[in-house]
């Protein structure tokens, strides 16, 4: 270690009390992290790309610093699919400093996992008070039935009005409107049990009109109409 003249020439002086890191909550202890190996936790971050035109969900489950687990979710950039499929398969096995350091091709995710880290190694996480943590398996728990992302797109303008195009059920196929054209319920269907379905070996309009249903004052409506073409 190289010291400059000036630091050479001073002289010693005690540092006095020093009380270390303070503890934060890691799967219901109290833990003063000093190495990578000390942080263990299961939580999410968002993270979002230079140009704005994407976002990327992360979820990891961290036990005494290697990431066992990892649920990638991207939205807005056809690109960050392709490299959520990459980090999926980098981030297993990884210690979060080297996951910080890993290039993760996508901003958004790259972005997510440096949000991530901060809130690991503060003691943010969702399982800070959860005695041994959650289960490796618990990013499923996410995704829902059928294991497929929670989206929620929606669209709408001065001149025409709002236009729902997917809720956290599915893709919704009609807009139930009352006598002054307000939205009073919608139409959809889940995508994820309509695959399954045929999985199983139903045809698919089978297993189309089963996986349908409906939210709302639909059988109010005074007309139904497709978002996408009405």
């Amino acid at each position: 270690m190289i010291y400059s003249r000036e630091v050479e020439e001073m002289c010693p002086v005690a540092q006095g009390v020093h009380h270390g890191a303070a503890p934060i909550p890691e799967e219901a202890k109290w833990v003063s992290v000093k190495e990578v190996k000390d942080i263990s936790g299961f939580t999410h971050g968002v993270g979002w790309c230079a140009p704005q035109q994407g976002a990327c969900k992360m979820s990891l489950n961290v036990k005494e610093g290697i990431i066992q687990e990892a649920l990638v979710e991207t939205i807005g950039c056809s690109g960050m699919t392709h490299s959520a499929a990459m980090a999926a398969e980098i981030l297993p096995g990884l210690t979060v400093m080297e996951a910080l350091n890993t290039d993760l091709v996508c901003d958004a995710i790259n972005t997510a996992m440096r949000e991530l880290f901060l809130q690991i190694v503060y003691g943010r996480s969702q399982s800070a008070f959860s005695e041994d943590g959650l289960a490796i398996g618990a990013g499923l728990e996410d995704l829902g039935k059928g294991l497929r992302s929670q989206v929620g797109t929606m669209y709408g303008t001065l001149k025409k009005g709002p236009r729902y195009l997917e809720m956290a059920e599915g893709y919704v196929t009609g807009i139930a409107l009352d006598e002054d054209d307000q939205i009073i319920g919608y139409q959809f269907v889940s995508l994820g049990k309509m695959t399954d379905f045929i999985k199983k070996g139903d045809d698919p309009n089978t297993a189309w009109e089963k996986a349908k249903g409906q939210y709302g004052r639909v059988a109010d409506a005074v007309k139904i109409i497709d978002p996408r073409k009405e």
